[in-house]
Order: structure tokens, then C-alpha cells, then sequence
């Protein structure tokens, strides 16, 4: 193997190797500082969370992960919005929950759920009790943030009937 380096065509070969390393570098440094760059200077927000039962603190079924919901129950969002270049949250950002069912548009604004006394609970909550008229299956939610610089961010559930939040008798 040495010997065929060693060879005057083999030259050629190592410098055009040594380019197109050279070039793949700095494609990758610069689309690194472009992405920095796009996250400090209005980048989209990343928005993640769960839906759960939201029965009162000591109920065996509060903060219980689910999507079937009867009448009467206590549908509770919690959702978190981080700057994705940071990794961190303003608790100043604002979201909301966009809820269709039965032809009606709801909002739903969310509070955050950070206190002193939990200081751990780094995410927003809002809660929707199923109303008595509400029909029978799938409720559209949708959730947007907007935070104190003016980035925002959406988040929407997979488009799995499954998955979806389903009011079931």
C-alpha cells in the first residue's frame, strides 16, 4: 500500500482527497454557525408535552398519561416550549391550546406550572372538563407558543386515530 502512495499519480489523487476534506469541513462549520445564527435571531421554538387525567392532587388517576376521556373528566395539557438553540424555557412565553370538537373552536390559554415551592415543574398546564354535550370521539387539539423575543412554535399530536384524544362513553 505504501508504494502505491509513493507513486507520482498517486499525488494527484491525495490532493484532490485532501480538497474535498478541506471543503467538507468548512460546509460543515458554516451550516453550524448558520444554525446557531437562525436560533438566536428568531428560530422556532420547540414545543413538546402530554395529555393526562387532571383529577385533584391525591386522586389515584391524577397526572395518569391517557387519551379516552368520559364526560365529566378532567382532560389536563402540559406542554414545555424550549429556544432550541439554548435548550432553555422563558417562562414569559405564552401558549395556548386549540381545541376542535363537535364544530366548536375552543382556547384554551395555559399557565406555568413552576412555583416556588416546585421549582422541578419547568412546563405549562391547562385543563378542559369533557362537557356533557360534548359527541361521542375524536377532539382536534393543536398548541402554539409565542415567547418574549417574538420566535414561536406549534405542536400537534401524530395523526394517528389511536393516538388521538377520543371521548368514549
Amino acid at each position: 500500500m505504501h508504494q502505491l502512495l509513493d507513486r507520482p499519480e498517486a499525488v494527484g489523487y491525495l490532493v484532490r482527497v485532501k480538497k474535498l476534506c478541506g471543503w467538507t469541513a468548512l460546509l460543515v462549520i458554516a451550516l453550524a454557525a448558520s444554525s446557531d445564527v437562525a436560533g438566536q435571531s428568531g428560530g422556532r421554538l420547540i414545543l413538546f408535552g402530554d395529555v393526562v387525567y387532571f383529577y385533584p392532587p391525591g386522586h389515584v388517576k391524577n397526572c395518569l398519561l391517557n387519551n379516552q376521556f368520559k364526560h365529566g373528566e378532567p382532560v389536563g395539557f402540559r406542554m414545555n416550549a424550549v429556544d432550541p438553540a439554548t435548550g432553555k424555557r422563558d417562562r414569559a412565553t405564552e401558549l395556548v391550546v386549540h381545541m376542535n370538537y363537535a364544530g366548536k373552536n375552543i382556547d384554551l390559554p395555559m399557565r406555568d406550572r413552576q412555583n416556588e415551592r416546585q421549582p422541578e415543574r419547568e412546563f405549562w398546564v391547562a385543563k378542559w372538563v369533557v362537557p356533557d354535550d360534548a359527541p361521542m370521539g375524536i377532539v382536534r387539539y393543536s398548541v402554539t407558543a409565542k415567547d418574549s423575543q417574538g420566535r414561536t412554535g406549534e405542536f400537534k399530536p401524530f395523526e394517528v386515530q389511536a393516538s388521538q384524544i377520543t371521548i368514549v362513553p
